[in-house]
């Protein structure tokens, strides 16, 4: 039995048909993406700490930036579910500035929390108030004053009741706060164990700059 050939055209049409094949399995073959390797989650940043005098110069640029006349006239620690204050450091810091040109008080807070209710990471300006240069309460220093830390003033403060405090409640807070004695005409810190001044269990005044005890407020 004699098998037909195939006449020209006939080659070519399956020749057509291979060939469209062909491209088709090798167009399925591109587009066949392999499986994704499943998405890991970024651990949350952990919290940052810093030093009163730390956090200070983190913000004093950016005061500068406000007036280039600003002085400190307070800084202060703020409690956060993140850390207790105990080593003198604090995710979150407000130092406010006063500015004769501007006629105004500025805060400027530095923030290293992740506490939903806490500022935003980095620094961050709040709300311009008047300045009142006779307010006791405003009265502004040179930051060259402030050669003590918050860390240091803790380790004193602990050696005049804070270390008793600490020992009967291990979760009291301690929060900080630098400003100018104008009575004495010294530089303190208050290092306060409590969780708002008022209330404090225990408040030890530090001299900023030489480290010295001044007295027991509290």
């Amino acid at each position: 039995m004699k098998m037909r050939k195939l006449n020209p055209s006939g080659t070519k049409i399956l020749s057509a048909m291979l060939l469209l094949l062909v491209l088709v399995a090798l167009i399925s073959a591109c587009n066949s993406n392999p499986p994704k390797p499943a998405e890991t989650k970024a651990e949350p940043k952990a919290a940052e700490l810093l030093t009163g005098r730390s956090a200070f110069y983190k913000v004093f640029i950016a005061a500068r930036n406000y007036a280039a006349d600003v002085k400190p006239f307070r800084i202060q620690s703020t409690p956060s579910p993140e850390d207790n204050g105990q080593d003198g450091k604090s995710a979150i810091w407000t130092t406010s500035f006063a500015s004769v040109t501007q006629h105004g008080v500025k805060p400027f807070t530095w923030s290293g929390s992740n506490a939903p209710d806490a500022p935003s990471r980095g620094v961050s300006p709040g709300n311009e108030d008047v300045y009142n240069p006779s307010n006791a309460s405003t009265q502004v220093f040179d930051p060259a004053f402030l050669k003590i830390d918050s860390d240091q003033a803790f380790a004193v403060a602990q050696k005049h009741g804070g270390d008793k405090i600490l020992e009967k409640d291990p979760a009291t807070p301690v929060i900080y706060i630098c400003d100018w004695n104008h009575n004495t005409n010294q530089l303190i810190w208050h290092v306060i164990y409590g969780a708002d001044r008022d209330n404090a269990k225990l408040a030890v005044i530090v001299n900023a700059s030489i480290g010295d005890f001044v007295r027991v407020e509290k």
